[in-house]
């Protein structure tokens, strides 16, 4: 079996490798390819991966190229979790939209349209090459806004699943507040990408016992901690959000608070060049802690268990995936990409069933969509007025004035990025 992992000078990289190799037994790796067009990170990263996988006493080759047509090539599965504009682009997305009093992230709002303009062209050229390469291989998205390039990559045909590890965070968190094996605990996970709600949480399987009331009654409190929201509001949904929905629940709240601190991404930048000083020695032979603070938690488990399912039988049948809406949430298109628990196997996801939604949840998920159309029509399209009209239709967002500024400063930052600029 040979995967390659586009971007795989990524310093997240090691947690995946770290993961292959413990793993081995569920998706048994020959060659792995990283493939990134920095050669010098891709120099570091490699030596570390190639260390990992000699301690653990994996027999699979570790390769390197910065051409992706040849690392991508006779590749059974290709993840891919590129940044394009790297930490740099991610400092503007977090912060020009702060001038404007709107949320400045990543992956949501208008940093997160920023970054789908930017991302989503380049995936798509990345997946052209993997088709004519090796037309059967899968594609894993890791890539944020993982909602939107998924859909860009389904609706041009490739074979794509995307993937997120904010649902298997919240099962081995639930799983160690249980004090059950993570396998044991199933959540009835609902919503998009990077806004989702856990329902329930099940013991045993989709028709297992709901603990979730047990939960909330007994761990309410570090739940909400984990959060950063008010306990009280956890109660009174019943439910627990992900925790992308406090820029939506607490907006003018969260606003506030990053106006007052550096942003994440320069926080991220200097763990960044910390972890490559660290890569580069040659005693280091396992992930350092410290890469637990870059975020990516429990990602290597998440992307084993998906592509060992969809190449093989190695993985869970049942899995958080974004995929197809397919008539899941009758309230969006078939072709919305929604992030829910699916069957998973070599043919791909199917959504598991989801009971009808309280409107407090179906109509966000309807409203996010909506801004997420007009984001992957300016995405592929290009044009001020498309960008536009998607800022004005995100929630966080909606008034003319703050989208006709936020539209000036994102092409003002993104101009490299965008061809039609």
């Amino acid at each position: 079996m040979k995967l390659a992992v586009v971007g795989g000078g990524s310093t997240y990289t090691p947690e995946l490798i770290d993961g292959f190799a413990r793993l081995r037994d569920t998706l048994p790796i020959e060659e792995l390819v990283l493939v990134d067009p920095a050669a010098d990170r891709l120099e570091l990263v490699s030596g570390l991966a190639r260390r990992i996988f000699a301690k653990q006493e994996h027999a699979g080759k570790i390769t390197t190229t910065t051409d992706i047509d040849a690392g991508v090539a006779d590749a059974d599965a290709v993840l891919l979790q590129l940044r394009v504009g790297g930490q740099a682009a991610r400092n503007q997305d977090e912060t020009w939209p702060l001038e404007c009093g709107c949320v400045g992230q990543e992956t949501t709002g208008a940093g997160g349209l920023a970054k789908a303009l930017r991302t989503v062209p380049v995936v798509l050229d990345i997946a052209e090459r993997v088709r004519r390469t090796n037309p059967d291989a899968w594609i894993i998205d890791f890539t944020n806004p993982v909602g939107i390039v998924t859909r860009a990559l389904l609706q041009a045909g490739h074979k794509a699943v995307g993937l997120c590890n904010v649902a298997i965070g919240f099962q081995r968190k639930f799983a160690r507040l249980l004090e059950v094996e993570p396998g044991q605990v199933h959540l009835d996970h609902v919503g998009l990408n990077h806004l989702s709600w856990e329902l329930g949480v099940r013991l045993g399987g989709p028709d297992g016992e709901n603990v979730l009331p047990k939960l909330l009654a007994e761990h309410g409190d570090t739940i909400a901690d984990d959060l950063h929201m008010p306990r009280q509001i956890i109660d009174r949904l019943g439910v627990v959000p992900s925790y992308y929905l406090r820029y939506f629940y607490a907006h003018d709240e969260v606003v506030r608070e990053l106006g007052t601190k550096p942003s994440r991404a320069a926080e991220v930048a200097a763990m960044e060049k910390e972890l490559l000083e660290m890569y580069g020695d040659p005693a280091l032979d396992e992930k350092p802690e410290l890469l637990a603070k870059r975020g990516g938690a429990f990602y290597s488990e998440a992307a084993v268990d998906l592509a060992a399912s969809l190449l093989g039988d190695g993985g869970s049948p049942v899995q958080v995936v974004n995929t197809y809406n397919n008539g899941t949430l009758p309230f969006l298109a078939d072709d919305a990409v929604i992030e829910v628990q699916a069957r998973v196997g070599r043919d791909g996801a199917t959504p598991l069933a989801v009971p009808a939604l309280d409107p407090l949840y179906a109509g966000l998920i309807g409203h996010v969509t909506a801004y997420e159309d007009l984001a992957l029509e300016a995405a592929l399209r290009g044009g001020r007025d498309r960008v536009f009209k998607a800022l004005l239709a995100h929630p966080l967002i909606g008034q003319y004035e703050y989208a006709e500024g936020l539209t000036d400063r994102l092409i003002a930052h993104n101009r490299e990025h965008l061809a039609w600029a």
